[in-house]
């Protein structure tokens, strides 16, 4: 790219007047809250996941309290989890009353959970197994089915990075027990803020679609629909609504999912392609078999790289980049409430991880960008 340095985001919104009239056309309603927009996101989601039921709620945050609420998690049941994602994974597990127990990702190239060692991580007090596909990449679905059919346990999947990649031709979420979707801005379906719970389960679904709104008996469209005219309270809820106008911004982004989908796998080849002119890069999930989405771009720096140098000398250049994540079992609040953990795959990552712009409308001479000021970078060290 030629003249003045670009400013190339993590991440940007694939919006456009069809938003824009999703919007207008609640607004025109003036029914704001849960109504028919979301009845008709639930159904299209579900059809397009391959699941019985689809309710969506505020957040993806709400979503996995719930799933762990389902799943009957409390008095301090034991929820393996990964450390290598978002805190809300271990934080929903806590706000249940469970407690979250780590398990290593399985390699250097695949940052996904080590059914393994999520194997030996499994006690008496365990309640459910909790995954997350890093980046829209699957995690051995398989084999982590049958580990919980031996111990008669559920599987939570945290899908927020997931919606349209496939696993052995099915869509992710509709794997697991109970899956967990994201709509925040920064996910492939973007409305700022919601979420999306899915379940093959007409129990686990009941209580759900109770527990989402203060576990009232009905909702306020039934009310204003004349189908019930009061409602009784049958158990603790919660205050976990999506509203109407999210529910309208995620039924039209869902509609631009496939294709913004295929824009990312044609950006990563591309990426992929550029980066492989240094050896001081990796690309985790090499030779990966199924359909990802490629939520983010992460790579795997090598020890002579100052990460950190590198971020400001990008950020110089007008490219924003991130770290997915730093490990949850190192945060200050989970030392003072767990012992100290050695996870050698899951550390080693979240040291030296970098994530690169990605979005489904990023351009060649975008990737061209970032690649090459990338590469310089490290040339010169």
């Amino acid at each position: 790219m030629s003249g003045s340095n670009p400013t190339i985001p993590l991440f940007d919104l694939n919006y456009g007047h069809e938003e824009e009239e999703a919007v207008l056309r609640v607004l025109r309603s003036k029914w704001l809250t849960m109504g028919p927009e979301t009845e008709a996101l639930e159904k299209e989601f579900a059809e397009f996941c391959g699941v019985k039921h689809a309710i969506a709620v505020s957040n993806c945050t709400a979503a996995l309290h719930l799933a762990n609420l389902a799943a009957s998690v409390g008095n301090n049941d034991e929820v393996i989890c990964p450390s290598l994602s978002f805190v809300a994974t271990s934080n929903s597990i806590l706000y249940a009353g469970g407690k979250p127990v780590f398990a290593d990702i399985r390699s250097l190239n695949d940052w996904t959970i080590s059914p393994e060692d999520l194997e030996k991580k499994i006690t008496g007090r365990t309640k459910a197994i909790m995954v997350m596909h890093y980046g829209g990449f699957a995690c051995d679905m398989d084999e982590i089915m049958q580990i919980a059919a031996r111990h008669s346990l559920p599987v939570i999947e945290d899908a927020a990075h997931a919606p349209g990649a496939t696993y052995k031709g099915r869509k992710l979420g509709s794997q697991g027990d109970i899956s967990c979707f994201s709509f925040f801005t920064n996910k492939n379906i973007s409305t700022g803020e919601g979420g999306m719970i899915c379940t093959g389960n007409d129990d686990y679904a009941k209580k759900i679609r109770l527990m989402r709104s203060h576990g009232m008996t009905s909702a306020t469209l039934d009310r204003h629909r004349g189908h019930a005219y009061t409602y009784d309270v049958v158990r603790l809820g919660y205050n976990y609504r999506i509203d109407e106008i999210h529910a309208a911004l995620a039924r039209v982004q869902l509609k631009k999912l496939e294709e913004g989908n295929k824009n990312r796998r044609q950006a990563a080849m591309r990426y992929k392609n550029e980066l492989s002119k240094t050896d001081r890069i990796k690309i985790p999930f090499a030779d990966y078999p199924f359909a990802a989405n490629y939520h983010i771009f992460p790579v795997l720096l090598d020890d002579k790289t100052d990460r950190e140098a590198l971020m400001a000398y990008l950020r110089g250049r007008g490219i924003q980049t991130s770290i997915h994540y730093p490990p949850i079992h190192k945060f200050n609040y989970y030392a003072t409430i767990m012992e100290e953990q050695r996870l050698g795959n899951t550390d080693f990552v979240a040291a030296h991880e970098l994530t690169l712009p990605m979005y489904a409308g990023i351009t060649d001479a975008q990737i061209d960008y970032v690649a090459d000021s990338l590469i310089n970078y490290i040339n010169e060290k």
